[in-house]
């Protein structure tokens, strides 16, 4: 049973730029010993690397994500090549001269690794690292800091099979050690007060032996196969509907929403009237799936709905004011 735990803050650091040693700047500014974490702000490590890239926001998204999950206007929440799924791609563009926008570490898992690595060769001490980002989370507001990067620490406890206090056996619990590590670091870290490093003593049973790196912060990465809601209320409604698929089975969001129903039925067409879409055409079941499937659609998009046939092979969907 752990009994004590200190978070301790790592001061007086410089700013950060290409090619800067972050095992100099870390062993040099922290007081570390053999069982301690590490915890970096992922922004230093970018900039580090030189992860700094010219043009606007958005094109820097394009490029960093490889499908898009949810999308509201310009704000995006996408899964970049890492496999995170976050908004804007994590990238970022405070306090980066104008014009340039910061992304993250290429792989910050080995980003991890290396600090690691370095830690140890220089100041003979066996630590943890964890690499932060801050992220949104589903069904919660505000924002909390989790691990993207990870080297030496057990990223996932598993309790899967003991008991609790009362003797049940617990048949699902892993508590993200990695995230926990990386919520807690942020208290003293804080988002404004240019501290981003802090070190955390008394987890020396979630560190592990030198050398000996573990699987990363990648394996608390859910696969989009895996994942029951791999995409928002809206595109998941528009995917079904639409029914096309991508490779690996995550399925695309088609644009043209409404020629989109059309483009496997014959001799239908739609009116699109003041808070009415009506549905006509040769076949009535044909009419019927279109119109519910425009039920559906409408329905994602927050509108309340209701369908009722006509006379002859017709169908009215009217929607009324939106609820989000």
């Amino acid at each position: 049973m752990r009994k004590h735990l200190e978070i301790v803050p790592v001061t007086g650091l410089p700013e950060v730029a290409t090619g800067d040693d972050l095992v100099a700047l870390v062993g040099d500014g922290a007081d570390l010993r053999d069982g301690d974490i590490v915890s970096v702000t992922s922004k230093i490590v970018s900039k580090a690397e030189g992860r700094l890239t010219h043009g606007t926001r958005q094109e820097a998204i394009d490029a960093e994500l490889v499908r898009v999950v949810a999308q509201r206007g310009e704000t995006r929440i996408v899964q970049t090549r890492h496999g995170l799924v976050m908004a804007a791609a994590g990238t970022d563009t405070s306090n980066t001269a104008p014009g340039t926008v910061l992304l993250l570490p290429v792989d910050p898992d080995e980003s991890a690794r290396v600090l690691r690595t370095g830690l140890k060769e220089r100041y003979d001490v066996n630590v943890g690292v964890v690499i932060t980002d801050t992220l949104g989370r589903p069904w919660r507001n505000g924002q909390t800091d989790l691990a993207i990067g990870a080297a030496g620490v057990r990223v996932v406890e598993d309790l899967r099979g003991t008991t609790d206090s009362h003797g049940n056996v617990l048949a699902v619990t892993e508590p993200a050690l990695a995230d926990e590590i990386a919520s807690a670091s942020e208290l003293v870290k804080g988002k404004a007060d240019g501290v981003p490093v802090a070190v955390l003593r008394g987890l020396e049973d979630v560190v592990l032996p030198a050398g000996e790196h573990g699987p990363g912060a990648r394996a608390l990465v859910r696969d989009a196969e895996q994942d029951m809601f791999s995409l928002g209320t809206r595109e998941a409604a528009r995917a079904a509907v639409l029914a096309r698929s991508a490779p690996g089975g995550v399925r695309e969001v088609d644009p043209a929403v409404w020629a989109g129903l059309l483009d496997e039925v014959d001799d239908v067409h739609l009116e699109v009237g003041d808070h009415t879409v009506t549905v006509f055409g040769d076949e009535p079941v044909a009419v019927g799936v279109i119109a519910e499937k425009l039920a559906v659609l409408l329905h994602a998009e927050g509108y309340g709905v209701t369908v009722r046939t006509g006379p002859g092979n017709e169908a009215t969907v009217t929607f009324g004011s939106r609820s989000q």
